[in-house]
């Protein structure tokens, strides 16, 4: 070719043939791009538009060919282009939108859709699009009406109605609480499968919908029919494993579980869920294990780590436990829940401080955490900062107002700071939003003893309320292996969170060791922990007991199984509606006898309970009524105390060296309520220069003591005559006993430990006889040691009483010398007889049982 031939003006080239050789390229440009090479054909279409640049339909595809290479910026531009040339080219819209959206410009999309509409308004392809913009957009209404335009124009098309099903039920989902929405995504979606059979997503969400409206037998149905229509879809499995799971049906759940591991067996997902199907029933060494196998498939799976961390935790494995949550942490730092459960950990370690961080780092990454607004207060309570409690409580209930778990923590900050009616109310509440909620119950029946104007029908029908939801929870036996000989030995089990240095490990120390000794190989004991403290106590108490088991992390069923297999034969509850009871495994009815002793002052409410334990100073016959128990009655007390460690002598009257009387309360500051208060400042004003020494937890933080000197000084008693200490240890609280001439019992809260203590340390205790249960336990440690002049009739007894004996130093002096000697040797400190008045007892209760069931005699049983 010539220089003139290589040189020459496209513009000399005739239209017809730039236009054929355009074509030429547009045509091999098509074809490149059917075979999928995308970027050979832009260099075609680029080559045609250069001889024909208003070729709208080139510009359109080379847009699909740079949408093919994620090149969506360029493809917009194309499609762009194509759409100026040619305004009404429909699918330059369509796919113009859908590259927005994929670059997540659902707005810019939105806006493309509705100029399409405007030239196209008959489109329903754009009005489906446009809705399905707006639903991601979470305009839920403006998608679900496009959906219903894009339906008048396909009537027929089950796609559609599939996402109008969606857009309305997620219209529910997303607050709009109305069953209208639920019943017309019903309709849509039973329509979309209708006209296809086989639409997975319609019968997904017409399950998903059926399970929300509570229809949980046609939801199970419909994810089942989800699965034949892909019976290899693992998900499938998974998602209605979770459903049966919630429905409690554990068999139907796990069969799924497994039958997802005959597609895929080294799926993690499924072995973590079937963890957590073992971890609801309350079975957590199998839990682990499938937590175990999730994380061996799946070493780098946060939650499989943090799930195995919970159950280990459960059963008081906390080295390990705490291995787990540092690993969930380190695979995913912004794991909430993680770092909420290892502040728990923290907490039971009592590391505070780093439990407070923690807490308060998993409000940062999830401030709608509301477990960890009440696990943030419970610290806060802990380290006496009350008032912030109530700020971070008060927050958590903002966010969720019927949060049960604040309700009654916060009760607990309420109670620990004296506002005893505000604590009942929040406990009160719980139990509205939760009837079954057995903590909000103990809590509730715990803290109303503190009022004194409770009336005793109310604390009873309380108590029969929480009896009654036991019984929902439980599924009771009613037959029983034991041979109902009346005569052989018998296994006895303790249930109690307290068998440690604890007020009920003072008390049954000296019991236990007694029955051993005197028993004569007829009593065996078996120890069922509800909690994981473990001390000197705990060992002394051990080594009297033929087993000891740990009942952390077994539910009351596994526990009730447990003792079943141990073959108890009478059970004793030995901490009624305290922390850490296990009053509601009571319900299943594990032993032939059972029996509520020691460690609570009034009725359990429990049907399953046949005896209640008391003796013939505390309960009077008339107070029977307000039991469900039968009330049976030892021969001097029911509280037998041991001596404490290590021994502490006891020192002269102070009085004598001092000039003046020191009245002193060494009880829980809870039970110090306005009407003791009152009466206290009248004995104080009838005392010339006495003094007040009380002694509490709570007593050493500015705030409390604040509390406890205006509330006195609202009486009439200046600071000046106040003594104030927190407790020290054990040695140190013993020997501030040789400070004290009388100690003042509350009312109608009384001491029990502290009684005895006081009793053995030689200081006397001046007792007001209540009239129920709780209040008269004063009355029979008194009574028992001999000190009948100590216990007051009335108020006004009480305050002359104190005055009389304020005023008699020569004989609180002798009393001082000589109590000590006195106490051991009475019926409260004296083991050994009590021991066989116990077992006694206990026999007996087993002859009634023996000779009243089903009439069988020891030969015929099973």
């Amino acid at each position: 070719m010539g220089l003139l031939g290589r040189f020459m003006n496209p513009s000399a080239v005739s239209p017809e043939a730039r236009f054929a050789k355009a074509r030429v390229y547009f045509d091999q440009a098509n074809a490149l791009l059917d075979e999928g090479h995308n970027r050979e054909a832009i260099d075609a279409y680029q080559k045609a538009l250069a001889l024909k640049p208003d070729a709208a339909s080139a510009h359109f595809n080379m847009g699909n060919a740079y949408l093919e290479l994620r090149e969506l910026d360029v493809a917009c531009t194309a499609y762009q282009k194509a759409l100026n040339i040619k305004p009404d080219l429909v699918d330059a819209w369509l796919a113009l939108g859908s590259a927005l959206e994929q670059l997540g410009h659902n707005d810019q999309a939105a806006q493309n859709y509705q100029k399409a509409l405007l030239q196209h308004p008959g489109n329903a392809q754009l009005h489906g699009r446009l809705g399905d913009v707006q639903r991601q957009n979470g305009r839920l209404r403006e998608a679900q009406d496009h959906y219903l335009r894009a339906i008048r124009l396909t009537p027929d098309d089950a796609e559609l109605h599939y996402k109008i099903g969606a857009a309305t039920h997620e219209r529910h989902i997303h607050g709009e609480k109305d069953n209208l929405l639920l019943e017309q995504a019903l309709d849509h979606y039973h329509e979309a499968l209708r006209l296809d059979s086989q639409h997975l997503n319609a019968c997904l969400g017409l399950a998903k919908v059926l399970h929300d409206s509570g229809r949980l037998e046609e939801a199970t149905s419909s994810f089942r029919r989800a699965i034949a229509i892909e019976p290899r879809n693992i998900e499938l499995y998974i998602t209605l494993g979770l459903v049966l799971q919630a429905r409690d049906d554990f068999s139907g759940a796990e069969a799924c579980y497994r039958d997802a591991l005959t597609i895929e067996p080294n799926t993690a997902t499924v072995y973590n869920n079937l963890g957590g199907l073992y971890k609801r029933q309350g079975k957590e060494n199998d839990a682990i294990q499938f937590f175990t196998q999730a994380i061996a498939c799946n070493p780098k799976f946060a939650e499989a780590q943090f799930n195995l961390g919970n159950s280990l935790n459960k059963l008081a494995k906390y080295e390990e436990a705490e291995q787990c949550f540092l690993k969930a942490i380190a695979l995913q730092p912004d794991f909430a829940e993680a770092h909420l459960d290892y502040g728990v950990l923290m907490q039971h370690f009592g590391k505070l401080d780093l439990a407070e961080r923690k807490y308060r780092l998993a409000l940062e990454l999830k401030p709608t955490l509301v477990m960890a607004y009440s696990n943030l207060g419970t610290v806060l309570n802990l380290t006496r900062r009350f008032q912030e409690a109530d700020t971070v409580y008060q927050e958590g209930l903002s966010r969720q107002p019927e949060s049960t778990e604040i309700l009654i923590n916060w009760a607990n900050t309420l109670k620990d700071t004296g506002r005893i009616e505000a604590a009942l109310e929040k406990l009160r509440r719980a139990i509205s939003l939760e009837p079954d909620n057995k903590q909000a119950y103990n809590n509730l029946l715990f803290i109303q003893h503190y009022l004194p104007t409770l009336p005793v029908q109310q604390m009873f029908d309380d108590a029969c309320n929480f009896g009654a939801a036991a019984a929902r929870l439980a599924n009771p036996y009613t037959t029983w292996s034991n041979l109902a000989d009346p005569d052989r030995p018998l296994r006895v089990g303790l249930v109690s969170g307290d068998l440690c240095s604890h007020p009920v490990g003072y008390f049954l120390e000296g019991v236990l060791r007694a029955l051993n000794i005197h028993a004569n190989g007829q009593l065996e004991v078996y120890a069922y922990s509800s909690r994981s403290a473990y001390d000197s106590t705990s060992a002394k108490l051990r080594a009297q007991c033929s087993g000891w088991r740990s009942a952390m992390g077994l539910s009351d069923e596994a526990l009730a199984a447990r003792i079943r297999e141990d073959g108890i034969d009478i059970l004793m509850d030995l901490s009624g509606h305290t922390a850490n009871s296990r009053l509601t495994m009571f319900a299943w009815k594990p032993a032939p006898v059972q029996l509520s002793w020691l460690g609570y002052f009034a009725t359990t409410g429990l049907q399953a309970i046949d005896y209640l334990i008391a003796d013939p100073w505390t309960l009077t016959e008339k107070e029977e009524s307000f039991f469900t128990e039968k009330v049976w009655r030892l021969p001097e007390t029911r509280l037998c105390f041991t001596a404490p460690e290590p021994l502490v002598d006891v020192t002269p009257l102070p009085a004598m060296s001092q000039g003046y009387i020191t009245f002193a309360c060494f009880n829980n500051l809870s039970k110090v309520n306005d009407l003791v208060l009152a009466t206290w400042s009248r004995i104080l004003a009838s005392v010339p220069n006495s003094k007040l020494f009380v002694k509490a937890q709570l007593i050493g933080e500015t705030e409390q003591s604040q509390q406890v000197v205006q509330r006195m000084e609202n009486f009439g008693i200046p600071r000046e005559r106040l003594i104030l200490e927190d407790y020290g240890s054990r040695t140190e609280y013993l020997n501030a006993h040789n400070r004290v001439d009388i100690a003042l019992d509350p009312f109608p809260y009384p001491g029990g430990t502290t009684t005895a203590e006081s009793l053995w340390m030689g200081v006397p205790v001046l007792t007001l006889a209540g009239q129920n249960f709780l209040s008269r336990q004063g009355v029979g440690l008194l009574a028992n040691a001999g000190l009948h002049d100590w216990i007051a009739k009335d108020i006004e007894h009480y305050v002359s009483l104190a005055q009389t004996h304020a005023n008699a130093l020569t004989s609180l002096t002798q009393l001082r010398a000589r109590l000590r000697q006195d106490v051991l040797q009475s019926p409260v400190f004296d083991a050994a007889k009590f021991s066989l008045h116990f077992a006694d007892s206990l026999r007996s209760m087993w002859r009634i049982w023996c000779a009243s069931y089903e009439g069988c005699s020891k030969k015929d049983r099973p």
